[in-house]
């Protein structure tokens, strides 16, 4: 039976493009008959999903379609092509061929480059459909990305980034490469999204009031010279966090989160004049900023896009950007090369041919050198792979010796270079995406402060640090053994005035580097012999007499900080309190919702419930910021922490790592999941900290021990005890956390 979604895609066809996709389907579904997808649904569903997007979203005709579905009958029975001859064309056939060698390029054979993954779609098939195929396949895939095991959604998304979204841009296809960029960014930087995603929905109002004052002075005299529509272009979220980083602001920093569009309805021998009048009419009106000008009208884009775009400012000062462009503009803009024969109607194959020429001419050319260079001055990481192909995300920047620590930090401690893409290298190698690296190590190597000096990521210079301290102690050992059997046979005692006087006169930093002195011979017995001596003669008579005890130091005072959160001065001495649904952290992204009951609940801008509450109650919404906060002031925070392939012991270090950073552990528990004796475990941890950037950092450094495996903040009040694993086998007693939705009138 043809799903719905196909049959509506059949009926846009005449007979022959009707039997053509009808009989491709049927040869898909007998082939491809009982494999799933990971929702347990038929498999077939993702390519009848790839299908609708090839027509309804890129435009692609019947003979497309066909492909794809005997691409997907073929991919793992190549020969069945040779049986299908004398029933498909061979236009159809080569497409499904390029389709099923495309298939198979793995993501090292590219080394995540756009260019590279380009030329080889080129070769594998002469004909640009196989690369717009391509691309509604992997939007169907990040359409559903959630039913990818977690394992696999981190490198789908690195390769879309990498690979796909810089092709659909060159394509001129902005609304995929939006799409793609989005889904990206959703289950890459989750927490951050979903901010920048509230924020967009709890601006929206103002958002439509700016643009409905914007245009009311432009009405009568526009309106009586063209024919024209208004559209608001909110920018995307993954593009406005972008500009986030580069220009190092706040959500409010961004002046361009929305832009105002004029649509207009011109001949195409007008369109330029057309677009310049409306552009003088606004200009008139509102303050233009000269460097914000940009004429794609006089000189389009390399990939076509037309269109005017300026920035202007009303009389409040806000910042307005204003794009300008013609209805055949606007089609080129939303849908890239396909406008040229979809804007004509869809059985324009003489369009087709154009687009498609289009389309190959730009595959076949360099790639958009503005849009690369920013993408690749944009993205703080790189993406690396192992030998046998797994997929490592490390900062940019990072060296041999960051991936080998990543791996394992007795593999880093050992590490004296590697192979990248077969070339040996040395441990300071600085690395790039798609780089293939294979470790080699050697029994004898031990790290060294100057490893510190090049490593980047904070994993490899705390293991370093902890390698250097546990040798230093080793020899310090040693020397102090030396140096006290020494002391002891001239019958000088040792105290701690001696060791201060001696690491002070032999200009050493800590007594540890006095006793690795001494073993190291750096520092000779003979010569502190020498000086003791010395100093012993040179005594003053007046030294003996000097019993007294010393004055006794002032303690200095410490005056605590009297600052406080505030809520702006409209709602002066109402009751404030944090929302127990998601426990705000100083330095936060935060906001305020005005209770039925009274006070106002501070939530975090990315709290569970602050999408509901945002949209159901804006009158309610509070503005909230902060103040600097007394250094001793403390705030409640609950992790959850998965561990794949640990031991119990792992419990302990996550302790030690709480412990070590100074904050407060308020409960802890521990319980086994899954099958016993598989080294997986969950800890709760609920811990007091001083602000978000403390909490940052804990969680930091939890993710670098060994097993761990995901680090959650949760939401929710503190827990109630209860008897945990643990503590049956003689751990801590220990709380477990919780979560609860948030009620309106709390």
């Amino acid at each position: 039976m043809i799903p719905k979604e196909l049959q509506n895609i059949i009926d846009k066809f005449n007979g022959e493009g009707s039997r053509l996709i009808t009989g491709s389907y049927d040869l898909a579904c007998k082939t491809l008959k009982g494999l799933q997808r990971g929702n347990g649904h038929p498999f077939m569903e993702h390519v009848t999903g790839v299908a609708d997007i090839v027509v309804n979203e890129i435009g692609l005709m019947p003979d497309a379609v066909a492909a794809l579905f005997i691409h997907e009958a073929t991919r793992k029975h190549h020969e069945m092509l040779e049986d299908l001859r004398r029933d498909y064309s061979e236009e159809i056939l080569t497409m499904a061929d390029g389709l099923n060698k495309i298939s198979e390029i793995s993501p090292k054979q590219t080394r995540l480059k756009a260019e590279i993954y380009r030329k080889l779609i080129v070769s594998y098939s002469k004909d640009p459909r196989v690369t717009l195929i391509k691309l509604a396949d992997r939007l169907e895939v990040m359409r559903n990305l959630n039913l990818f095991p977690p394992k696999k959604i981190k490198g789908k998304a690195a390769e879309t980034i990498m690979l796909y979204v810089p092709i659909a841009h060159q394509l001129g296809l902005y609304n995929i490469k939006s799409e793609m960029e989005d889904l990206c960014f959703k289950y890459q930087e989750p927490e951050h999204y979903r901010a920048i995603t509230n924020k967009l929905i709890a601006t929206e109002g103002e958002r439509e009031k700016l643009a409905e004052e914007f245009i009311k002075p432009l009405e009568e005299t526009l309106g009586k010279k063209y024919k024209y529509k208004l559209k608001i272009r909110t920018k995307t979220a993954y593009s406005i966090f972008q500009k986030m980083k580069r220009e190092n602001v706040g959500f409010e920093g961004i002046y361009d989160v929305f832009a105002i569009r004029f649509i207009v309805e011109a001949p195409q021998e007008k369109e330029k004049e057309y677009c310049w009048d409306i552009f003088s009419e606004v200009t008139k009106e509102y303050k233009p900023i000269p460097e914000r000008l940009r004429d794609w009208i006089t000189t389009p884009k390399p990939n076509g896009y037309e269109s005017l775009h300026t920035t202007v400012q009303n009389k409040d000062g806000a910042r307005i950007e204003v794009q300008i462009r013609t209805v055949r503009m606007d089609e080129m803009a939303e849908n890239g090369n396909a406008s040229h024969w979809s804007y004509k109607g869809i059985k324009s194959v003489e369009g087709l041919d154009s687009w498609l020429g289009g389309v190959k001419e730009l595959l076949e050319s360099p790639s958009d050198s503005k849009y690369s260079s920013f993408a690749n001055d944009d993205i703080k990481e790189i993406f690396v792979y192992t030998k046998d192909g797994d997929l490592k995300q490390l900062p940019k920047g990072s060296t041999i010796l960051d991936f080998a620590f990543d791996i394992h930090s007795n593999l880093g401690a050992r590490c004296s270079g590697a192979k990248v893409n077969g070339k040996v290298v040395s441990i300071r190698e600085e690395l790039h995406t798609g780089d293939i690296v294979e470790i080699m190590s050697t029994k004898n190597q031990k790290p060294s402060r100057d490893w510190l000096n090049f490593v980047v990521t904070s994993k490899a210079r705390s293991r370093i640090k902890a390698r250097i301290k546990e040798e230093e102690g080793k020899l310090s050992s040693m020397g102090r053994e030396l140096f006290e059997r020494r002391m002891k046979n001239w019958k000088i005692p040792v105290n701690d005035d001696l060791l201060a006087d001696l690491t002070h006169h032999f200009k050493t930093k800590t007594i540890g580097d006095f006793y690795i002195g001494i073993y190291e011979d750096n520092i000779s017995m003979t010569d502190i012999k020498g000086y003791l001596t010395e100093k012993e003669e040179s005594k003053a008579p007046q030294e003996a007499a000097d019993t007294g005890n010393p004055e006794e130091k002032a303690q200095p005072s410490y005056r605590q900080n009297d600052d406080f959160l505030i809520i702006s001065d409209n709602v002066n001495n109402v009751s404030y309190s944090m929302a127990k649904c998601c426990n705000p952290i100083f330095g936060d992204d935060v906001f305020g919702f005005v209770s039925a009951k009274g006070g106002v609940k501070i939530h975090r801008i990315s709290c569970p419930n602050a999408k509901r509450l945002l949209e159901k109650y804006p009158y309610r919404i509070q503005r909230v910021k902060w103040r600097k906060i007394s250094s001793t002031t403390q705030f409640r925070a609950t992790l959850k922490i998965i561990i794949e392939g640990g031991e119990l012991s792992t419990g302990d270090e996550v302790v030690n790592v709480v412990n070590g950073s100074k904050a407060s552990l308020r409960s802890y528990s521990i319980s086994e999941r899954g099958i016993k004796g598989k080294g997986n475990y969950n800890i709760s941890l609920c811990i007091f900290v001083g602000n978000n950037k403390h909490l940052d950092s804990i969680i930091s450094e939890i993710k670098k021990i060994k097993g761990v495996k995901t680090v959650l903040r949760i939401s929710g009040q503190q827990p109630s005890s209860e008897k945990t694993e643990k503590k049956k086998k003689g751990g801590k007693r220990g709380k477990t956390p919780a979560t609860r939705r948030h009620d309106i009138n709390d």
